[in-house]
């Protein structure tokens, strides 16, 4: 039998086998906010046969989005439209429930792709988006606001507080999305963090703040429940 039909035991939580359904946004989110379009996404696809679902990379500020309809983990009503949604997968499906915690960074603030994925000006509802260094994802585009150590803590301790609600939600698993250009993937390329601090110049120093971020995430989730970090491997 192949291996990808046998259990497989990740610290404390054990699978049926080695099939995950990916995160996949969505952007049908009101103000980070999970709605029905949400409630039948999740609960169809936990009822797949996969022994694990990833919820969506979910941002842990609002001003974290990739775009305004992105599912976000930030105060108590994002908190509270996730809990049934749980509760109803806990009923009908044995699929554990992992979730992406993200921050968007210089990608932030975008148009959903349907409407060309292009960066939201302020005039038009859009917010200034942040990252390592004033380095636009675009040419022409607003640069991000680079980040300074006060901004560093905030989101610091921004996914810590969407970790600690990950544990009250009841999720089984999270994810550190650190990939695709957004904002932790953005800080360990020189393509986008070109900083003169401890947070730039070499490899050591540019990966030092994602794993900062990870350090204090992993103090808070639980010692049983695995994390796992989605990275770029290449630019």
């Amino acid at each position: 039998m192949s291996a990808l039909f046998t259990p497989i035991k990740l610290r404390g939580l054990k699978l049926a086998n080695r099939i995950m359904v990916a995160p996949m946004c969505q952007y049908s989110s009101v103000d980070g906010e999970a709605n029905d379009w949400h409630f039948t996404h999740i609960n169809s696809l936990a009822l797949s046969g996969a022994a694990i679902f990833c919820i969506e990379a979910t941002a842990v500020e609002a001003s974290g989005r990739i775009t305004p309809g992105c599912l976000g983990l930030y105060n108590d009503a994002t908190e509270a439209a996730l809990k049934p949604i749980l509760a109803s997968v806990r009923k009908r499906s044995k699929a554990a429930v992992m979730i992406q915690l993200a921050h968007a960074g210089r990608k932030a603030s975008s148009h959903t792709p349907w409407d060309g994925g292009q960066l939201i000006p302020l005039a038009e509802g859009g917010w200034r988006a942040e990252g390592p260094s004033a380095i636009p994802h675009k040419q022409g585009e607003t640069p991000p606001l680079a980040f300074d150590a006060a901004g560093l803590k905030r989101v610091r301790d921004a996914f810590v507080r969407a970790a600690r609600m990950g544990i009250d939600a009841g999720f089984d698993m999270l994810e550190l999305h650190c990939a695709h250009g957004y904002l932790l993937s953005s800080f360990i390329t020189p393509l986008s963090n070109q900083r003169r601090d401890e947070y730039g110049g070499s490899l050591a120093n540019r990966v030092r703040f994602p794993v900062a971020v990870f350090a204090a995430m992993r103090e808070t989730w639980p010692e049983d429940r695995p994390m796992s970090v989605r990275i770029s491997a290449t630019d």
